[in-house]
């Protein structure tokens, strides 16, 4: 079977649907996170740019692919998206006003990204007929 490049298949409604949440809950993000550091919700101590390169700085990885939406890309992107997820609960827990309402919004784009990412990188996936073997067919181990 020969390669194909991922701009010759298709893309079905459903996925591309997936795309845009996962692209929108990632814009979100992108966008949030300084806001919040630098004006909103600037931290009482430490530095404001300490904490904006901690959480921007995950941001800028996966960036070129999620505005190309590379399927691999979306599938690795969950693991930072996870870093928001719990700050969002973190701070969900801990503050109120303003705060209270970055963290629910930081958790409503994280939850979107995480939806997005992972039902794009699956029906992408199997679009561009990409897979994980299973064990069972892994010709590495058997022996």
């Amino acid at each position: 079977m020969s390669l194909l490049i991922a701009a010759e298949v298709p893309m079905a409604p459903k996925t591309r649907r997936f795309l845009l949440l996962g692209q929108l809950g990632f814009g979100l993000l992108f966008l949030l996170m300084p806001l919040s550091v630098l004006w909103l919700n600037p931290p009482k101590l430490g530095s404001q740019w300490v904490l904006l390169a901690l959480l921007w700085g995950p941001l800028w990885f996966p960036l070129v692919g999620i505005i190309r939406g590379k399927a691999y890309t979306f599938a690795w992107a969950n693991f930072i998206v996870m870093i928001y997820f719990v700050h969002s609960l973190t701070n969900l827990w801990v503050s109120s006003n303003i705060a209270l309402l970055l963290a629910l919004i930081e958790l409503l784009a994280s939850c979107l990204m995480f939806a997005g990412c992972t039902y794009y990188a699956k029906f992408r996936g199997q679009e561009l007929g990409l897979k994980i073997p299973k064990l069972k067919d892994d010709p590495v181990r058997q022996s």
